[in-house]
């Protein structure tokens, strides 16, 4: 799922090449993709796209006389530039928006289609989407301290939670938490001011740091390729890996559908955290440390 880094990359994008731009027409492919009814997709026709922002993970076009697009990706979903007057066919298409010179696909390559658009008017209609989480990278660290430590939870589990804070998920935690030197199941309740204020200055550096890089690796070009999968990430999708930081083995713990990966090394003084799908197989014989494993 785009996360903070990944949105702030698609809104420099849209920004460079949709913003000015009249909406000569929208193809909806998927019926399921466009989930308001009160207002006809057609009413875009014909209107200019004045700005974009981000509510969260949600990606927000703003268009002429108060009507607006508001985006979620959810895990798959993306935005492609094709030539002017492609139609939505191929299998991941959802719609295509046509501008006078180039086309924009909305993909979706999952066969769950999750991604969704809705079309509102005014302004007061965009607070439906809020999810209440609080931005990190405007706030200060007396309100992330309050936040972090409204419940005691799981230090990964509160990142990732939209209520709590915005705009993180599963790759960017993983990378937060390492470079905090942090355990995923630390818990914040009693989360000491020393932790807090490391863990606050990684949440921005990290946020902040892969905001730019993928800015300027894409440049003035539409980005083809967003992914939560990067070569220059420390531990996320890099499980079995040697840590760039201590060389011992990126580790990972399977929880659902999600994979979070750690380094135990860097971040549980070489403790081997359990895998709810192996360790409830294993037992007893589940190591309990990076020794133990090799």
């Amino acid at each position: 799922m785009p996360e903070y880094p990944d949105v702030e990359l698609y809104l420099h994008a849209l920004r460079h090449h949709i913003v000015g731009q009249e909406i000569r027409r929208v193809v909806i492919k998927s019926p399921f993709v466009l989930r308001t009814f009160e207002i006809d997709i057609s009413e875009v026709h014909g209107r200019q796209v004045r700005a974009v922002s981000r509510i969260g993970k949600r990606i927000v076009w703003h268009l002429d006389k108060g009507l607006y697009l508001v985006f979620h990706l959810m895990i798959t979903g993306r935005y492609h530039k094709r030539k002017a007057g492609a139609l939505p066919r191929s299998k991941p298409d959802l719609a295509a928006f046509h501008f006078p010179d180039f086309t924009l696909m909305l993909t979706e390559a999952a066969s769950k289609k999750r991604a969704s658009m809705h079309l509102v008017r005014g302004a007061s209609d965009l607070g439906q989407f809020e999810r209440g989480g609080l931005d990190v990278m405007q706030c200060s660290l007396d309100e992330f301290t309050v936040r972090l430590r409204a419940q005691n939870r799981t230090i990964k589990i509160t990142l990732i939670d939209p209520a709590t804070f915005e705009g993180i998920g599963n790759a960017y935690s993983d990378e937060i938490l390492h470079a905090a030197r942090m355990s995923p199941f630390a818990r914040t309740g009693k989360m000491p001011d020393d932790d807090i204020q490391r863990l606050f200055a990684a949440v921005q550096e990290t946020l902040a740091t892969w905001r730019d890089r993928l800015i300027q690796q894409s440049g003035d070009k539409f980005p083809e390729r967003v992914t939560a999968f990067r070569p220059e990430m420390a531990v996320h999708g890099k499980f079995g890996e040697a840590c760039p930081d201590c060389q011992n083995p990126v580790q990972r713990i399977v929880f659902a559908e999600k994979e979070w990966n750690y380094c135990a090394g860097c971040q549980t003084g070489g403790k081997l955290l359990a895998d709810r799908s192996l360790s409830r197989l294993l037992k007893d014989e589940w190591p309990k440390s990076l020794s133990e494993s090799e």
